[in-house]
């Protein structure tokens, strides 16, 4: 049964996406001038901000402020023109790559983000891959054009030769670096001027070229150089181009590119407009029984992709984030747990720009719902206002660092084990319990070494524990499974660990051992990650 047509048209209205990119490329940048033109700012910060200067929103932890990267993902909400907009933030650094994955599973595009200078990076191509395999439509914003950079038919076709996917220049920058003016928007067929001497740019010369001598425009704001250089390239790719293709956009087979930067503010409400007019709403969604869950669906469905913990930590809570998949979500209703097998009540919920909050009694499908969790919620739980529901899994990634903590005050050590549950259950870190030791000193796993130095920073800061890491010799995880795919708890030879679900797992110290135990037991299969 379909929703009413009231709750229709607020579904229809909802854009959720992400951005994606190789760390460094001004993706946290981007999106703080992304908030200020959706008017949830009015002051934009810097990443690595001086004294006295405003930080960004995105980066709420002290620890991402001082170091000028993103460590976990952040959710925010605003309208822009008639749509309600969720956006989410993600680290661009490999070691945070799980919390990535778990972000593009509940989106429904995402803007790839290209730093004019560098191409196409380690980290975006394999982002890319991500958003590929699930058939994500993809923006593209080429950054930094106020910097010296490649040139940008030479980018565009690394773009496409590296990623295979086939690229459509929205708009056309007027120069780079200091030769940098602004961009010719194709579809408009406008010169938009920017003024570079402002920080914030929030008007602009736009000029019409329709029935006008586009040549002579370019050389009346370009120098005699850059303008034919820039009518050359337009001339090239408007006779080699056909008229953008929207449905092949929304099968994640062209990327629509606009240029810009945003640093400077330049850009960046092109790119805003464009995407108001062709980014999608939210998708039929496919259950693990194969049923088609359509978001204009009355029954309300949801999903757990992020749970964060201790966002306030006056109030040591605890957030589970729900992508809504269809129907309409209220405050303080029921709803059923499909892992737990029984009712909820989901009484306290927020939407959010990054760490702030406002409760919301009402949210939708395409909406991303923070719920207070007391510890009912894991990562991929399923939730619904009437039976059971499972959608797609989400996997956990094999840890390739390996280490135990200590503390020096032995009082101390029940808040520590209770902090590495916490934090294991966010998916910040992995837990390895040896069944003779028992749980009360845990192996700590972590896909990057940077994920060691947010422990301890996160254990000082939010549990006030001083803890020293002591590192393990293990460099591989393995989940070991028979052939029909059930867990395998004895290999004859092998010490197995269990992970905080209590699956079997295998730690060895190099692939050396690993292809060994394969010979041994041919039968086995040693899987690298394992669905939640």
């Amino acid at each position: 049964m379909q929703v009413l047509p009231a709750v229709a048209k607020e579904i229809e209205r909802r854009r959720t996406f992400a951005i994606i990119s190789h760390p460094d490329a001004g993706k946290t940048t981007l999106t703080e001038k992304l908030l200020y033109h959706g008017g949830v700012i009015h002051e934009t910060g810097e990443v690595k901000g001086k004294k006295g200067t405003k930080a960004v929103t995105s980066d709420w932890m002290e620890l991402e402020r001082q170091k000028g990267i993103s460590i976990t993902s952040s959710v925010m909400t605003f309208d822009y023109e008639k749509l309600r907009v969720n956006l989410l933030d993600t680290p661009g650094h490999k070691d945070f790559s799980e919390d990535t994955y778990r972000v593009l599973m509940a989106v429904d595009s995402a803007c790839m983000l290209i730093d004019v200078a560098k191409g196409v990076e380690e980290r975006t191509k394999k982002l890319y891959e991500v958003c590929s395999y699930r058939k994500i439509p993809i923006f593209t914003f080429v950054n930094k054009l106020d910097r010296e950079g490649k040139d940008p038919l030479a980018l565009i076709d690394e773009i496409e030769k590296t990623l295979g996917m086939q690229c459509y220049p929205v708009t056309w920058p007027l120069g780079i670096g200091p030769r940098f003016r602004g961009v010719f928007n194709r579809i408009t067929k406008e010169l938009m001027i920017y003024n570079q001497r402002r920080e914030e740019v929030e008007s602009f010369e736009i000029v019409p070229t329709l029935g006008q001598d586009l040549a002579l425009l370019l050389r009346k704001y370009l120098d005699p150089e850059t303008a034919e250089q820039v009518m050359n390239e337009l001339e090239l790719i408007e006779g080699a181009l056909p008229p953008f293709d929207e449905q092949a956009f929304l099968r994640g087979e062209i990327s629509p590119v606009t240029f810009g930067s945003a640093k400077q503010n330049f850009g960046v409400d092109l790119f805003l407009k464009f995407f108001s007019r062709y980014a999608p709403g939210p998708a039929t969604r496919t259950t693990q029984e194969g049923v088609q869950m359509d978001p204009l669906d009355q029954k309300f469905t949801g999903f757990v992709f992020k749970i964060q913990a201790n966002m306030d930590r006056r109030h040591r809570d605890r957030v589970a984030f729900i992508r809504i998949c269809s129907g309409k979500f209220e405050r303080g209703m029921k709803v059923f747990h499909s892992r737990l097998e029984r009712e909820l009540r989901l009484s306290y919920s927020n939407q959010f720009v990054a760490q702030d909050r406002e409760t919301v009694d009402e949210a939708y499908a395409g909406d991303i719902v923070g719920v207070n969790d007391t510890g009912n919620f894991a990562i991929g739980d399923a939730v619904s206002s009437s039976g059971k529901i499972l959608f797609e899994d989400i996997p956990r990634f094999a840890p390739e660092l390996f280490a135990k903590l200590s503390v020096q005050d032995a009082m101390k050590r029940a808040r520590m084990q209770e902090a590495l549950q916490h934090l294991s259950e966010e998916g910040a870190i992995q837990l390895f319990i040896d069944p003779v030791i028992g749980p009360q000193d845990p192996l700590i796993g972590a896909v990057g070494e940077l994920q060691f130095e947010v422990l301890a920073h996160r254990l000082q800061d939010e549990y006030n524990l001083e803890v020293r890491i002591n590192r393990l010799p293990y460099t591989v995880a393995r989940w070991p499974r028979t052939e029909e795919g059930k867990p395998v708890f004895e290999i004859k030879g092998f010490n197995l660990f269990r992970d905080t679900k209590d699956q079997p797992v295998l730690l060895l110290n190099q692939e050396w051992d690993l292809n060994w135990a394969q010979r041994e037991n041919p039968k086995i299969t040693f899987a690298s990650s394992i669905n939640r």
